[in-house]
């Protein structure tokens, strides 16, 4: 009898937490880190007095953020969520109409907001989803300029208008005990300057439900 008694006692203490959490699992919150890989736009040629070189490859971020979901259904959420890049500088090539080349410093912060729907695959303790949102991407360049009047950046497209609609799809997965949980997330943010321009993102870390 009293290793019956044991055994419910243990069976009620690892189920009461789950259906506590389906009582309050109204929505999420949760902190995440972020990776951000940049894709450059590149320089409209048609404004550019001097010839820029796009830059080659990528540029790797990392930074911090917040998001906030609340349940439609059971199936599924509306959520939204914003995070901030920290300070990457990078090296720029210049040529001029000469043919000089030039490097210059050029010091860009990254700034994100998204919302949109989020389709799960139900309540239970660890979760599929996909996700598709809009928002926008601000790139914020340090206010010292790279270079000089004779050249001109080759992310000068950016420098113009810093603020880009964004188009993001994108899924992962989360698991949770009682009310603390764990989220991973991977995805396209496509921002659209002179074209799409396609950017992985990944994001990781704890969530609450309430």
């Amino acid at each position: 009898m009293r290793k019956l008694l044991m055994f419910a006692a243990a069976v009620a203490l690892w189920t009461a937490p789950a259906a506590f959490a389906q009582d309050i699992n109204h929505g999420e919150v949760g902190v995440f880190g972020e990776y951000y890989r940049f894709s450059p736009p590149g320089t409209p040629s048609a404004t550019i007095p001097t010839t820029a070189t796009t830059p080659s490859g990528h540029t790797n971020f990392a930074g911090v953020g917040g998001r906030l979901s609340f349940n439609a259904s059971r199936s599924w959420q509306l959520e939204g969520e914003a995070s901030y890049d920290f300070r990457q500088v990078g090296t720029e090539t210049f040529t001029s109409t000469t043919g000089a080349a030039t490097l210059a410093p050029s010091s860009l912060r990254v700034l994100h907001a998204l919302f949109g729907p989020k389709i799960q695959t139900g309540g239970g303790p660890v979760r599929l989803f996909g996700t598709v949102k809009g928002g926008i991407v601000d790139f914020r360049f340090d206010p010292t300029p790279a270079g000089t009047s004779a050249i001109r950046s080759s992310l000068s497209g950016l420098r113009a208008s810093n603020v880009n609609g964004v188009f993001y799809p994108g899924g992962g997965l989360e698991a949770y005990w009682w009310i603390f949980g764990w989220r991973t997330d991977i995805g396209d943010e496509m921002y659209f300057k002179n074209g799409a321009h396609h950017n992985l993102r990944i994001t990781f870390g704890p969530h609450l439900r309430f």
